[in-house]
């Protein structure tokens, strides 16, 4: 019985031992760290669900006030009758109508960006003035093979992507004539149009050219883009935005003007830069490929920064264990999994607090209370398990270090990969420093 009993004894002290050796402790750490991986994607799920949320919010306001605008400047549509033969050699017309595109445009806009607010979501939207001026070429000598032009019908197209944000009657002239403009059912791919009856205003035998000119006020949210249709194409936008974005298949010359959050910018575009023809018949092409324009940025995209400091965590939580580890390599000082488990939780739970105090107070504030309370937590957890105030105060040091570093990397964009690659090799250069001294075979 009591040879049982000591066997029973050696064998305990044997799986107390191995469980205390700095070994298994290191694998049982490692594999904490992997499993708080799983909580930690339940965050960034957890971010990216807010996120959508924000999105359709912001879609809903925008779907009230505006949406982003596309502007086609004004194009001639002079519908013709074709004549045609049919298989019993029977000759009959068709009616068609043939697109001809300016000669020189010139767009002239000022935004005035605002914010808009529903609950914690905002929307950014703007009002706009836009001023379109331009020219065709002579009409003189426009001839199509086999069909007769019928000028008294022509009228001009003007593409718009949304005629809600249209907020007063269009100014438009044409050859110094002012002219009604009235919604049209065509439509240029996916604009909607806005249409200029000419009367007599074309005169196909005349040598003079055709110059139009039209004011508008226009409401839209996030974008303003605009589709070269004219063999030169300018484009000037400014506007009080500090973030403006440039989009589609050309860049402006710009100036921005960051202090006074103010920009300008010019595009000249020309008939060789983009698949449009001078005209053709009927069908549409695809005008909107070569469109270009202005995005007005949210820089305060608090969402984005959450997720990109979620996929820290790992880092986080490895390099707060390994602290504890040599903590207790050093002291001797035995601390529990549970331990270590509950400072894990502690480290993902400042992403929680991150994400729900950013929505309200923007990310800065936000990520300084979240950091403070979770050093502060973790430090107090720590005295208790360690008893020793300088052990402790370290420990709250590299937190604190690791929270800055973080921080910073997040608001370093163009050179966060850099920075963060440093930084993590410096770190990994002071583990591998300090746990040289650890004797890895002792018990």
């Amino acid at each position: 019985m009591e040879t049982n009993r000591e066997i029973l004894n050696q064998a305990t002290h044997g799986v107390r031992k191995m469980t205390q050796s700095l070994t298994v402790k290191a694998l049982i750490i490692a594999a904490l760290s992997i499993a708080l991986l799983i909580p930690s994607f339940m965050i960034m799920g957890l971010i990216s669900e807010r996120q959508r949320q924000s999105l359709n919010t912001i879609d809903e306001i925008n779907e009230k006030w505006s949406l982003a605008q596309t502007i086609c400047p004004p194009m001639l549509v002079i519908p013709y009758s074709k004549m045609e033969i049919g298989e019993d050699k029977i000759i009959f017309m068709s009616e068609h109508d043939l697109f001809v595109t300016p000669e020189i445009t010139e767009t002239s806009v000022t935004l005035y960006p605002e914010e808009r607010h529903r609950s914690i979501y905002k929307s950014i939207v703007y009002k706009s003035d836009v001023h379109i001026s331009g020219q065709f070429d002579a009409m003189q000598g426009l001839v199509l093979e086999n069909s007769v032009l019928h000028p008294e019908k022509a009228y001009l197209l003007l593409g718009l992507s949304d005629l809600r944000g249209i907020t007063e009657e269009i100014d438009f002239r044409f050859a110094d004539s002012q002219l009604p403009v009235k919604a049209s059912e065509r439509r240029l791919n996916e604009m909607k149009c806005m249409k200029i009856l000419l009367g007599d205003k074309l005169n196909l035998a005349s040598s003079d050219a055709c110059t139009f000119d039209c004011h508008l006020k226009l409401k839209g949210s996030s974008s303003i883009n605009f589709v070269p249709v004219a063999k030169t194409s300018k484009v000037s936008v400014s506007g009080d935005w500090s973030a403006p974005g440039f989009i589609g298949s050309f860049l402006p010359e710009y100036s921005l003007d960051e202090q006074a959050g103010h920009f300008d910018a010019d595009w000249s575009v020309l008939n060789f830069n983009r698949n449009i023809p001078e005209t053709w018949s009927d069908s549409n092409y695809s005008l909107t490929d070569a469109s270009f324009g202005v995005n007005l940025v949210d820089t305060v995209d608090h969402y984005q920064q959450n997720m990109r400091s979620a996929k820290y965590a790992l880092m986080f939580i490895a390099l707060t264990f390994v602290v504890f580890f040599f903590v207790e390599a050093f002291t001797k000082r035995r601390i529990h999994p549970v331990q270590y488990l509950l400072v894990g939780v502690a480290l993902i739970l400042f992403y929680s607090l991150l994400l729900s105090l950013s929505e309200q107070i923007g990310f800065a504030w936000a990520y300084l209370i979240a950091a403070i309370a979770t050093v502060g937590l973790i430090t107090a957890y720590a005295a208790n398990i360690f008893q020793n105030k300088k052990v402790s105060a370290m420990l709250a040091g590299i937190l604190a270090t690791l929270y800055i570093f973080l921080y910073v990397v997040l608001q370093l964009e163009d050179v966060a990969l850099l920075i963060g690659s440093i930084g993590m090799f410096l770190i990994l250069a002071v583990i591998m420093f300090v746990s040289r001294k650890i004797q890895w075979y002792r018990e």
